[in-house]
């Protein structure tokens, strides 16, 4: 069982940056994909990007490049992702999950149902 914890959400202003971390603990394995999803009130959840084991390969969305970055410190078993210029649109909660390997096309990146543990979720709110 792994157990996934977010933190670093919070209430910023348009243009504004905030850094989530992804923590694991209990029985993680290798090699493994982060990966982050948010959801906004009313709407599905979207797949924001994912970052490899190494982090030699990352994955970004449009809606996000160029502002969000993901990073990763296997030592401390956390996963970070850097939002610069949020937009109001960046509004949603937040979710890292996990999955074991490197899934080859975005499409199975960005599958839900493909991931084995997930975390609660932090909220991340952009003021206009």
């Amino acid at each position: 069982q792994v157990r996934l914890k977010e933190s670093g959400g919070g209430l910023v202003q348009t243009g504004g940056s905030l850094r989530l971390s992804c923590g694991a603990s209990g029985r993680t394995f290798s090699p493994i994909t982060t990966s982050w999803f948010r959801q906004a009130p009313g709407k599905e959840r979207e797949f924001v990007g994912a970052i490899s084991w190494r982090g030699i390969n990352t994955y970004y969305v449009d809606s996000v490049k160029g502002r969000f970055t993901f990073s990763r410190d296997n030592a401390k078993n956390t996963v970070y992702l850097q939002m610069n210029s949020l937009k109001p649109e960046d509004t949603a909660t937040y979710y890292c999950a996990v999955t074991a390997g490197w899934p080859t096309t975005a499409q199975d990146l960005a599958m839900t149902v493909r991931y084995d543990y997930w975390g609660q979720g932090t909220q991340v709110t952009v003021s206009s």
